[in-house]
């Protein structure tokens, strides 16, 4: 019941927070669709460190079409993650969430994977709710900020996640083989 009072109140906040943002900023400027993505980031992060759910949906699990990556490298993953490197994203996300070569380690890393593609998927609908409100509003020009940076911060982060999954998957059959 604690939980669900904690979630519930994470939401009211999250919420409170999002129509500050789209009070005192218009929504068609880069600035609003920046600081839009990044508090609902914090907002996601914060909902789904406190449901700590297995996230067993099979959902998660590798899709056929997916064709073991090949489809997110001709989507250009690969360009995406170099870009976090230069842009320095993967070494502050490596600080926070250090990677070890231990079995747990992986696991907690599969789970990670897990979460985070949770969290921008969320991110993810709630932008598209505000791109299609702003297109619908102020035309489609004026939320472009909106679709650019939601391509970037949250539909390529789901891309790398389902592509690193299967790959940790795969390292953690071999090692459980050995």
């Amino acid at each position: 019941m604690k939980k669900i009072l904690i979630l519930i109140f994470i939401t009211i906040i999250s919420s409170g927070l999002v129509y500050a943002l789209a009070y005192y900023i218009r929504m068609d400027s880069f600035s609003f669709a920046l600081a839009l993505n990044f508090m609902l980031m914090a907002c996601v992060l914060t909902f789904t460190e406190v449901m700590k759910s297995g996230l067993n949906s099979p959902y998660f699990n590798e899709k056929t079409w997916e064709k073991k990556g090949q489809i997110y490298e001709s989507l250009g993953i690969h360009f995406f993650r170099k870009l976090l490197v230069v842009t320095g994203w993967e070494k502050l996300n490596k600080k926070s969430k250090p990677v070890q070569k231990n079995p747990e380690a992986l696991v907690n890393l599969y789970y990670r994977t897990k979460q985070d593609e949770l969290g921008h998927l969320i991110i993810m609908i709630i932008v598209l709710g505000f791109n299609i409100f702003v297109a619908y509003k102020f035309g489609i020009l004026k939320s472009m900020w909106l679709l650019i940076l939601n391509i970037l911060l949250n539909i390529y982060p789901i891309f790398l996640q389902r592509y690193n999954r299967p790959r940790i998957e795969r390292i953690m059959h071999f090692i459980g083989r050995r």
